[in-house]
């Protein structure tokens, strides 16, 4: 089992909705967060892509020397920037890292994001393009081992001549992550990619999407691992979790989380469209499984479900994702820097040997303070 974190570089948050009293996100508190995963022993972090968030690959490339051991998974973005571009930066960072790279591969769910980004295509088109420009970033890096070049001639993409002269640390690349819930995600998945990914939806929806993509790989000879992305509210006592969850939406209004789900509707999105669905933009259907709490999507786009609990009860509910064939769980809490301590406390001595053994003899105690912050954009106090 692998546990990763979360850098939230668009801004954090003790309660969703509001931005008074927030946290900017700077170097500063990057640095915090990376340092103390790292040193917690989490395998990793993600980092966040979109025009909302501070640039995913500066940010993980500042963060390498203030780390030791610390994963990176970061975004490329097909339609948006060139496969051999991608590939010579994903190169380079291998290479300085020392090999702690991972990708993340976002086609992405929002066409005037992506529009703003130069990239004009429907549904079907985004994801033909994903899959032209993962078959010239995937043969980049299977030929620079042996030093040849490029020719492709797709219906989107070309490239003639492509080659890329510094090979990573990892081979033949590294390793590819990829979330989507469309049928024609899960096919690419399946063709292409090591790791598929998938929000925190109940059991029966997660087994049934595993299988999908497990059968399509097998038909193909391949076979892939797969990774759950979820929040996390823990705490000593099933009580404190709860007023804990609660407390994150409290100063959320009926007229924010209607107009946010507005937003949320025009998505075309199916991993979205699920999302939403699990609470149907209701306060009193949030809980949607054992454990398992909707209220974060009420106005957070992406992984929109939180597991809640104490440390034993939540270290089940994983270890249940887990018997599905879940090996990578990428969580995250508000604030991100006190649970990711909380969480490592209170969790981590319940997971599986492999967890426990990557925190050798450090600390888990942390700055479990009572600080003001919020998942919007915050603003920086005036002097």
């Amino acid at each position: 089992m692998q546990v990763f974190w979360f850098i939230p570089t668009h801004g954090d948050t003790r309660y969703l909705g509001t931005s008074d009293g927030g946290r900017v996100f700077d170097f500063d508190y990057a640095r915090q967060i990376a340092s103390a995963v790292d040193s917690l022993g989490y395998e990793g972090v993600l980092l966040p892509t979109g025009r909302s968030c501070e640039d995913a690959w500066v940010t993980a490339s500042s963060l390498i020397g203030a780390t030791r051991n610390l994963k990176f998974l970061v975004a490329v973005r097909p339609g948006i920037a060139s496969p051999a571009l991608t590939a010579r930066m994903a190169s380079t960072f291998d290479r300085l890292s020392g090999g702690r790279l991972l990708i993340n591969v976002v086609t992405g769910g929002d066409a005037g994001e992506l529009e703003g980004d130069g990239f004009f295509a429907d549904h079907a088109e985004r994801y033909a393009v994903t899959d032209e420009f993962l078959r010239i970033w995937r043969s980049l890096f299977e030929k620079s081992h042996h030093g040849e070049s490029v020719d492709f001639e797709g219906k989107h993409l070309r490239a003639k001549g492509a080659k890329l002269f510094f090979p990573p640390v990892q081979t033949p690349y590294p390793p590819l992550y990829f979330g989507g819930s469309s049928e024609v995600a899960r096919q690419i998945a399946a063709e292409q990619l090591d790791v598929y990914l998938t929000w925190g939806e109940p059991l029966a929806d997660v087994a049934e999407k595993i299988a999908d993509v497990r059968a399509r790989a097998a038909k193909l000879g391949r076979t892939l691992r797969f990774g759950l992305r979820l929040h996390v509210i823990v705490r000593e006592t099933e009580e404190e979790a709860w007023r804990a969850a609660d407390a994150l939406i409290s100063k959320l209004d009926d007229e924010t989380i209607a107009r946010v789900q507005t937003q949320f509707a025009k998505m075309d999105s199916e991993g979205q469209r699920r999302m939403a669905a699990l609470h149907g933009g209701r306060r009193d259907k949030l809980v949607i499984a054992p454990n398992l709490w909707a209220g974060v999507g009420l106005v957070r786009g992406g992984a929109g479900t939180a597991l809640v609990g104490d440390g034993p009860t939540v270290a089940q509910r994983l270890r249940e994702y887990a018997d599905l064939g879940i090996d990578t769980f990428i969580l995250s809490g508000y604030p991100h820097l006190e649970e990711a301590y909380r969480f490592a406390e209170l969790v981590f001595p319940h997971l599986p040997r492999n967890v426990r053994e990557r925190l050798g003899n450090v600390s888990l105690s942390g700055p479990i303070g009572e600080v003001m912050a919020n998942n919007l954009v915050p603003r920086a106090s005036q002097s």
